[in-house]
C-alpha cells in the first residue's frame, strides 16, 4: 500500500514537471497572447514605462507570454490567472476610459491589477458589469491610485460575486447618493474578505454600509474623513470575523476604543496619526483577547500603559512610538507579555532600565527601539542577568543625559544575532567596544556617533561581509584607522568616522570597496590622502583635515561623485585649468579654506545641476565669468575671502539661489539690475567690497530675503523704499535650512520593514556674522532656523531711516551704523517685538529717544552713541536697565543715566522739528560756525604780531627760528637731490 502511494505521488510530481516544461515551450494560449498584445499596445504603445518591453522585444520568448513581467499562468492549463497593469500605463496617453472587451479573453483570470493606470470610469456598454459576466473566477481586483470620482463604479463590481479582495485606495470617492453604491455591493459580495478603501474621503457615514459583508477579515479605512461625530455603536462593530482594521490618519476621539472591545476576532489594530489625546481608555481595547499587533504610533497619548495592557497575551508587535507616554517600564504590563516579537517605544518619556531586565524572560523579542526615552540605571546584581532574546535590532539613539559606561549594557554580551544595532547620540563612554564586532557576525548596520568612546579602532580578526554602515562619528577616537579594514568590512555602503582624532593616513584600499558609495572622515588629524583612488565613491567628506597636495583633475571628471567636501585643508593647484567634466550632475562642491588658486573655472557652466558650489576662504582671483550665469539650478554660492575684482555680471540671476556669499573681495560696481530674477534669495551677503550706487533699485526684487549684509561698501543714497519693497519687507520670512546628517534608519510599521539603509548627504553649513558696537556675533547651524537680520553699516547711506523698517517684525539683528543717516529715530521700532541686536551709532540722528522702545523686550546689543541726540535716555526698565555709558555717549544733549549729565527739571527735552521747518538737519548753525572761526583767526594774527612788535627779544628769537628752519630745509633739498643724481647714475 505504501509503495502505491508513493507511486502515485511519483507520477503527480511528473506529470507537474512535464506541465511545467510544456508550459515554458508552448507558452499561453493564442488568444490571451494576443489580447496582452493589444493591451499593450493601447496603455504604453510607444514602451514609454518599460513595464511591459519584454512583450516584443525578447523575440524568442514573444509567444510564451507566461514569461512576460506581471503574468502569472496556472501550471497546468497555462492559462493566464493573475494579470498585473500597475503602473505600465504611459500617462502622456491622458486618461484612461476602460473598455471591458479587451479582458474578455482572460476566462480563467484570478487575480487583476489595474492600479495607478489612470482609469477615471468605463465605455458605455463595456464596463465591470460586462466584465464580471466573463471573469467568474476572479478573486481579487486592484483598482487603487486611480481617478474614480463617483461612487457609482462600485455598483458595477456587483456582479464580481467570486470576489475576495478589492482595493480602492487613494481615489477621490466620497460616499456620495448617500452611499448607494457601497450598500449594493455589501449586499451582493457576501465572499469579500479584504476591502481597502484608504486615501479616499469617506465620512463617518460609512459605518452603517459595511454591515452587508458577512465575511469581511480586514479593512482599511486610513486617511478618510473620520472623525468619530456619529456614533460607532452600530452593527458594523459586532462583526465576528473581521480581523484587521485600519484608522490611521483619521481624526477619531479617543472614546472609539471603548467600543472596539465588540471586535472578538480582531488580531490587528491600527490608529496611528489620529489625533487621540489624553490617557487610553481602559476597557474595549483591554478585551481583545486575540490582538496580535497594535500600532498607536504618532498621536498625543499621555499617563503610563494601562495595566490592562496584561490581558493582551496573544500580543506580538507592539508600536507606541512618538506620543506623551510617561512610567517606569519596569513596572509596566509589557513584563507580562512574553510573546511580544517587536516593542517600539521611541519618542515619548518612559523610563526604561538599561539592563533590560523586564524582558528577560520574551524569549521571542527580536526588534526592540527606545529613542529618545530615559535611561535609568540599576544596581548591578541585575546586570548579570542573562536574558532569554536573542536581538536583531536594537536602537537606544539619544536615551541618555549622563555619561554611562557602555559596560552597563551587558545584556548585549549574550546577543549573537544582532543586524542592526544604535547606540547613537547617547553620553556612554569608556573604551570602543570591539566585543560588539566579534560577537555579532552578521551585524550589518552599527550605528555609535556622538558619544565618548576613546582608544583605537580595534576590529575582530575574521571577515563580515554582511556589514553595510558603520557610523562611530564624534566621539574621542584616536590612531591609525585599521590597514585591514577592507579586508573585514569588504562590501560596506557608508563608512562614517568624522570628528574624531584620528591620525596618520586614509587606506587607499577603500577606494577599492566597489560598494562603497559614502566616506566621511572630516573633522580629524589625518594627513595624507591618494584623492584619486576616491573617484568611485559618491560622497567624499575629508573636511578640517591636515591633508596636502594638488587636487587630481580625475576626482572633478569622476562618473560617480556627486558630493566632494575638501575643505578646511591644504590641497591646492589651479582648477581653472582642468578639463570640462564628462557628466553634467554634481549635486555639492566644497572646496572652501584651502589654497587653490588662479581664475574661478569656466567649466562649471557644463554642470547644468550643480547646486552648491563654496569656493571660500582661496586665492582664487579674475572676475566672476559670465558662464556663472547659466547656472540655473544653483542656490548655494559662497566665494567669500578670495582676490575677485571687477563687477558681478549683469546676467547672474540664478532663479533658485537661497544663499549667495561674497563678502571680502575687491568687487566693484553698482547693481542696477542685481538679481531681478532671484526670488528666491534668502541670504545676500556682500560685505567688504566696492559696491556703489543705491540698493533701492534692486532690493525690492528679493521677496524672500532673510539676511541682508551690506557692510563696509559704497552704497549711498536714501533707504527709501519702493512699493514692491515694501511689500518685501513684510513679508520677511524666515527661509533657512541647513540639512543635518540624518541616519535614514528604520521606521517600523510592521515586522517587514527590518533591512535596508539610505543616507541623506550633509548640505554646506550656512555661517551668518553680524556686528555690532565693534564685536562680531556668529549665527550657524539650526539657529539659522530662527535668523533673520540687516547690516548696512559702514556705507554712505543718507536721509532719515524709513519708518517701514519697523514692520520687519520677525527681525533679528539690525545695523546702521557708520553712515550719514538723519533725523529721528522712528518709533515703528517698537514693534520689533524680536529684535536682539540694534545699532544706529555713528550717524547724524537727532531728536529723542522714543520711550516706546521698552517694548523690544528681547533686546540684548543696544548702541545709539555718537549721534545728535537730545532729551532723556530712556527708562532704565526692562532690557533698557542693562545698557551702560557706551550705548549713548558722544551725543552733547543726550541725558539721564547710565550717562552722567543729569537732566534738570527746568529742562524741557529739544525736539525736532518737522522736516519741512528745519533748516538743517545738525544741531550747529554752520554760518555762525564759519564767521567765528575767521574772527578768532585774525584775533590771534593781531595778537602775534603785537608781542613781536612790543617785545625785541622774542622778536629776535623769532626770527632767528625761522633762519634756522629756512638752513635746515636747504639742506634736507640739496643732499635729496644729489643722492637722486647719484641714483641716475
Amino acid at each position: 500500500m505504501m509503495m502505491k502511494k508513493k507511486w502515485v505521488w511519483l507520477l503527480l510530481a511528473l506529470l507537474t514537471s512535464v506541465g511545467e516544461w510544456y508550459g515554458r515551450c508552448c507558452g499561453c494560449s493564442e488568444e490571451e497572447r494576443i489580447g496582452l498584445l493589444e493591451i499593450k499596445a493601447l496603455i504604453d504603445p510607444n514602451s514609454v514605462q518599460g513595464e511591459l518591453s519584454d512583450r516584443t522585444d525578447n523575440k524568442e520568448d514573444i509567444g510564451n507570454c507566461c514569461e512576460w513581467s506581471g503574468i502569472v499562468c496556472d501550471n497546468t492549463t497555462r492559462r493566464v490567472i493573475h494579470l498585473s497593469l500597475m503602473r505600465a500605463r504611459d500617462f502622456s496617453q491622458g486618461d484612461w476610459v476602460l473598455n471591458a472587451s479587451l479582458f474578455l479573453p482572460f476566462e480563467e483570470l484570478q487575480s487583476l491589477d489595474l492600479g495607478e493606470t489612470g482609469l477615471v470610469g468605463c465605455s458605455e456598454n463595456e464596463g465591470f458589469g460586462t466584465l464580471s459576466s466573463k471573469l467568474r473566477k476572479l478573486h481579487v481586483l486592484d483598482l487603487s491610485y486611480n481617478k474614480f470620482y463617483s461612487d457609482g463604479i462600485l455598483s458595477c463590481l456587483t456582479g464580481f460575486s467570486s470576489l475576495k479582495s478589492l482595493d480602492l485606495s487613494w481615489n477621490t470617492l466620497t460616499g456620495s447618493a448617500n452611499f448607494y453604491g457601497l450598500n449594493v455591493l455589501s449586499s451582493r459580495l457576501k465572499k469579500l474578505e479584504n476591502l481597502h478603501l484608504r486615501g479616499n474621503q469617506y465620512n463617518d457615514s460609512i459605518f452603517s454600509s459595511l454591515i452587508g459583508f458577512s465575511s469581511l477579515k480586514s479593512l482599511d479605512l486610513s486617511y478618510n474623513m473620520l472623525t468619530g461625530s456619529t456614533s460607532v455603536n452600530g452593527t458594523f462593530f459586532n462583526s465576528t470575523t473581521l480581523e484587521e482594521l485600519y484608522l490611521d490618519g483619521s481624526s477619531l476621539p479617543l472614546n472609539f476604543l471603548h467600543n472596539i472591545g465588540v471586535l472578538p476576532a480582531l488580531k490587528v489594530l491600527s490608529a496611528s496619526e489620529c489625533d487621540l489625546n489624553d490617557i487610553l481608555p481602559v476597557q474595549g481595547m483591554c478585551g481583545l483577547k486575540n490582538l496580535k499587533q497594535l500600532f498607536l504610533s504618532e498621536n498625543n497619548l499621555k499617563g503610563s500603559l494601562p495595566n490592562c495592557f496584561r490581558n493582551l497575551s496573544s500580543l506580538q508587535l507592539l508600536d507606541v512610538s512618538r506620543n506623551q507616554f510617561t512610567g517606569n517600564i519596569a513596572s509596566s504590563p509589557l513584563t507580562n507579555l512574553i510573546s511580544l516579537e517587536l516593542i517600539l517605544l521611541s519618542n515619548n518619556h518612559f523610563k526604561v532600565p538599561i539592563s533590560m531586565k523586564p524582558f528577560m524572560n520574551h524569549s521571542s523579542l527580536r526588534f526592540f527601539s527606545s529613542d529618545n526615552n530615559i535611561l535609568v540605571t540599576e544596581p548591578m546584581s541585575f546586570h548579570d542577568l542573562i536574558p532569554k532574546f536573542q536581538l536583531v535590532f536594537f536602537s537606544l539613539s539619544n536615551s541618555s543625559s549622563e555619561a554611562l559606561n557602555v559596560e552597563t549594557l551587558s545584556f548585549l554580551y549574550n546577543q549573537h544575532d544582532l543586524r542592526v544595532l544604535d547606540l547613537s547620540q547617547n553620553s556612554f563612554i569608556g573604551m570602543f567596544p570591539s566585543w560588539l564586532l566579534k560577537n555579532n557576525t552578521r551585524l550589518e548596520q552599527l550605528f555609535l556617533n556622538e558619544n565618548s568612546f576613546s582608544g583605537a579602532l580595534q576590529l575582530q580578526d575574521h571577515p563580515n561581509p554582511n556589514m553595510t554602515t558603520i557610523d562611530i562619528s564624534n566621539n574621542n577616537m584616536h590612531g591609525e584607522i585599521p590597514k585591514n579594514i577592507c579586508l573585514i568590512f569588504s562590501n560596506l555602503w557608508t563608512l562614517r568616522m568624522a570628528k574624531n582624532g584620528l591620525t596618520g593616513c586614509i587606506p587607499s584600499c577603500l577606494g577599492n570597496i566597489s560598494s562603497l558609495g559614502v566616506l566621511d572622515l572630516s573633522n580629524n588629524q589625518l594627513s595624507m590622502v591618494e584623492l584619486e583612488q576616491f573617484i568611485t565613491l559618491t560622497f567624499l567628506r575629508l573636511s578640517n583635515n591636515n591633508l596636502v597636495g594638488q587636487l587630481p583633475a580625475s576626482v572633478v571628471n569622476s562618473s560617480r561623485m556627486n558630493y566632494l567636501y575638501l575643505s578646511g585643508n591644504n590641497f591646492w593647484g589651479r582648477i581653472s585649468d582642468f578639463p570640462s567634466p564628462i557628466r553634467t550632475m554634481w549635486p555639492v562642491l566644497d572646496l572652501s579654506n584651502n589654497q587653490f588658486s588662479g581664475m574661478l573655472p569656466r567649466w562649471f557652466v557644463n554642470l547644468t545641476q550643480i547646486f552648491e558650489i563654496d569656493l571660500s576662504k582661496n586665492h582664487f582671483n579674475g572676475p566672476i565669468p559670465v558662464e556663472f550665469c547659466k547656472l540655473d539650478e544653483l542656490k548655494y554660492l559662497d566665494l567669500s575671502e578670495n582676490n575677485l575684482f571687477d563687477s558681478i555680471p549683469s546676467c547672474f540671476n540664478p532663479p533658485h539661489i537661497t544663499h549667495l556669499h561674497l563678502s571680502k573681495n575687491r568687487l566693484s560696481g553698482p547693481l542696477t539690475y542685481g538679481f531681478y530674477n532671484s526670488s528666491s534669495l534668502v541670504t545676500l551677503d556682500l560685505r567688504d567690497n566696492n559696491f556703489t550706487g543705491h540698493i533701492s533699485n534692486w532690493i525690492g526684487n528679493l521677496s524672500s530675503l532673510s539676511v541682508l549684509l551690506l557692510r563696509a561698501n559704497d552704497f549711498d543714497g536714501n533707504l527709501s523704499f519702493k512699493e514692491s519693497y515694501e511689500k518685501a519687507s513684510v513679508d520677511f520670512k524666515f527661509h533657512f535650512g541647513s540639512t543635518p546628517i540624518e541616519k535614514a534608519y528604520y521606521e517600523f510599521s510592521q515586522i517587514g520593514a527590518l533591512l535596508g539603509s539610505s543616507y541623506t548627504p550633509i548640505t554646506t553649513e550656512e555661517v551668518i556674522e553680524f556686528t555690532a558696537k565693534n564685536m562680531y556675533y556668529g549665527y550657524k547651524g539650526k539657529i539659522l532656523s530662527y535668523m533673520s537680520g540687516i547690516d548696512l553699516s559702514c556705507n554712505k547711506f543718507s536721509g532719515a531711516i524709513p519708518p517701514e523698517l519697523g514692520n520687519l517684525r520677525e527681525l533679528l539683528a539690525l545695523n546702521l551704523s557708520h553712515n550719514n543717516l538723519t533725523g529721528s529715530i522712528p518709533a515703528t521700532f517698537s514693534n520689533l517685538q524680536r529684535i536682539e541686536s540694534l545699532d544706529l551709532s555713528y550717524n547724524n540722528l537727532n531728536g529723542v529717544i522714543p520711550q516706546k522702545l521698552h517694548e523690544m523686550t528681547t533686546l540684548e546689543v543696544f548702541s545709539v552713541a555718537h549721534n545728535n541726540l537730545s532729551g532723556n535716555t530712556p527708562e532704565r526698565k526692562y532690557q533698557f536697565g542693562t545698557f551702560d555709558e557706551s550705548s549713548y555717549e558722544g551725543n552733547p544733549f543726550l541725558c539721564g543715566p547710565p550717562l552722567r549729565n543729569n537732566c534738570s527739571e527746568e529742562e524741557s527735552p529739544w525736539l525736532p522739528m518737522p522736516h519741512d521747518e528745519q533748516e538743517d538737519d545738525g544741531f550747529i548753525d554752520m554760518n555762525v560756525f564759519y564767521i567765528s572761526l575767521g574772527v578768532g583767526y585774525i584775533v590771534v594774527m593781531m595778537g602775534i604780531a603785537a608781542i613781536l612788535y612790543i617785545n625785541p627779544y622774542w622778536r629776535r628769537g623769532w626770527f632767528n627760528f625761522i633762519d634756522y628752519c629756512i638752513d635746515t630745509c636747504f639742506c634736507f633739498l640739496l643732499a635729496s637731490s644729489c643722492k637722486f643724481s647719484k641714483f641716475r647714475r
